[in-house]
């Protein structure tokens, strides 16, 4: 048996759950790690459910199974650590067993809970002086139908019976953390989420009067902790059931969007990192809040205390790619038809999808001989809201290719991604370099293309698709002392790549973007008759 001082991380996604073990030391050294898969139902009516059960499920299973293949001593895993999705409705009774299945970040149903909400002047479906007073409390505002406070809503008007089980309301990890601790705590990127939370410099806490104004029951809400502060410690019965010491310490660790940063190395002002998992989105550093209603662009906590992300999110990202492994490359990959021992394995079925990419799409002029394609699969949040917006396949003639096809997807989450960063550059700027992580940083032809169309360079660390396991980890080992400072944390990640802009393709990708910012523009009102669920 191995005796060494390492720190589990939990990546819980969309689709599924990655657990990886980490040794600390000046570089911080993948030593295993187990992926597993759950599903999400969607459904009519902008539904987006999962069970909350399966997650605790692939938890459990992928720590066993990461314990065993190491031959790592339990006892040297110091802690437990988590970087997960964001913006879901987790509702529990008292013992945190849920009341209802979860509703994801992805579930568009409380369109009728946000029209109706308030009366008088409205901006953006809220009432003037609500709107004003969220924005001067937490900096942000929920305009959307998919923030957590409209489900919230959906459920009390439609499952009352249901609602009146409710004794907390949970985002995915802090859900998980309960059951593990019973401890009822939620770190403050998730209060943020929640719309809810006072970040105003010296307050740090849940807002009682915004509870009052949106309707809250101020009693669901759970105790607020730092990232780097430990939740509890596991139950003997969960200890067990993972195969870890008792006692493990259980951090609060934080959502996706601020443990993938710190993963990826992108803790400084001004430094921004790009990410293209199931969704993606640009976030910019900053040390002050700001707001963009225009282009939905907001500043959500960030796992270092003095500091903010400026996240502009993208809808469908890596998801976009799913979609083209199902429904383009199947017959042209032998790999997802064969039933091999390789491909049983989730994670090397998401690796053999980037290194096909990486193959096929590299040999596809840039610009895709004028193919494009938009990513709204599912709707966009930013730089524009349109839950009715879909993907188009714009400009395809005889001579286009099933691989110009494959490319114009790869294109056009790079334009998505610089349209975003565009929009946060109107009030941040952000660094020449940016941090690249995520499975889409796997091919290293999609980051070349994301540096040609962005113009930025873009910095892949090893690992990419690993980062948000890895800000999680480091935000333990901070806790734990054992890092002095979040701002040591670039030094303690090791990078693998660079890619400059090739200006040789600027020409094609300057005229496809364009194009592709129009095809919104032009189209948005086709997308409303086609797909509004009014």
């Amino acid at each position: 048996m191995k005796s060494e001082t390492c720190i589990l991380a939990y990546d819980i996604g969309t689709t599924s759950i990655k657990t990886c073990l980490y040794r600390t030391g000046d570089v911080f050294e993948l030593l295993g790690s187990s992926m597993q898969e759950y599903s999400i139902t969607i459904s009519a009516g902008g539904a987006a459910e999962q069970n909350p059960e399966n997650w605790i499920e692939a938890l459990t299973a992928t720590t066993q199974e990461v314990i065993n293949e190491s031959g790592m001593d339990p006892a040297a895993v110091t802690a437990v650590s988590f970087s997960s999705q964001m913006q879901g409705l987790v509702l529990t009774d008292a013992e945190g067993l849920p009341v209802r299945p979860a509703m994801s970040y992805m579930d568009q149903r409380a369109v009728k809970q946000k029209a109706d909400f308030g009366r008088g002047l409205k901006i953006e479906g809220i009432p003037v002086f609500t709107l004003l007073s969220s924005i001067k409390i937490t900096g942000i505002a929920p305009t959307s139908v998919k923030d957590p406070l409209w489900k919230y809503h959906w459920v009390k008007e439609n499952e009352p019976e249901v609602f009146k089980k409710t004794a907390y309301w949970f985002d995915v990890k802090d859900f998980i953390i309960f059951r593990l601790t019973g401890k009822a705590v939620a770190t403050r990127d998730s209060a943020c989420a929640a719309g809810l939370f006072d970040n105003r410099p010296g307050r740090n806490c849940w807002s009682k009067s915004l509870c009052r104004r949106y309707g809250v029951n101020f009693e669901h809400l759970p105790s607020i902790i730092e990232s780097h502060e430990p939740a509890g410690v596991l139950l003997p019965e969960w200890a067990e059931a993972m195969g870890l010491a008792p006692g493990t310490i259980v951090f609060g660790g934080g959502g996706d969007a601020s443990m993938i940063g710190l993963g990826a190395g992108a803790v400084s002002e001004n430094s921004a990192h790009i990410y293209m998992g199931t969704s993606g989105w640009v976030s910019a550093v900053t040390k002050q809040r700001r707001l963009d209603l225009e282009h939905k662009i907001a500043s959500i906590t960030c796992a270092v205390p003095d500091r903010y992300h400026y996240f502009c999110e993208q809808e469908t990202s890596g998801k976009c790619l799913e979609w083209v492994k199902d429904h383009l490359a199947l017959d042209e990959i032998g790999i997802y038809l064969k039933k091999t021992s390789v491909t049983d394995d989730p994670e090397s079925i998401y690796r053999n999808l980037f290194e096909y990419l990486n193959e096929v799409i590299g040999d596809t002029e840039p610009g895709c001989d004028g193919v494009i394609f938009t990513p709204w699969l599912h709707g966009s949040r930013s730089p524009f809201e349109d839950p009715n917006a879909r993907g188009i396949f714009f400009n395809i003639g005889l001579s286009s290719g099933k691989r110009d096809m494959i490319r114009a997807v790869v294109e056009g989450l790079a334009y998505s991604t610089r349209w975003m960063l565009e929009s946060i550059e109107t009030r941040v700027r952000c660094n020449k370099r940016l941090r690249f992580a995520g499975g889409g940083a796997l091919s290293p032809v999609t980051a070349q293309i994301m540096a040609d169309i962005t113009g930025h360079e873009i910095e892949v660390p090893e690992n990419p698709h690993n980062a948000g396991a890895l800000g999680a980890a480091l935000t333990a080992a901070f806790g734990l002392g054992m890092i002095s400072s979040f701002d040591e944390i670039p030094s303690r990640i090791k990078q693998q790549d660079v890619y400059c802009p090739d200006l040789s393709n600027k020409p094609v990708y300057d005229r496809n973007y364009k194009v592709f910012k129009n095809l919104y523009k032009q189209n948005r009102t086709l997308f409303s008759m086609m797909n509004s669920c009014g």
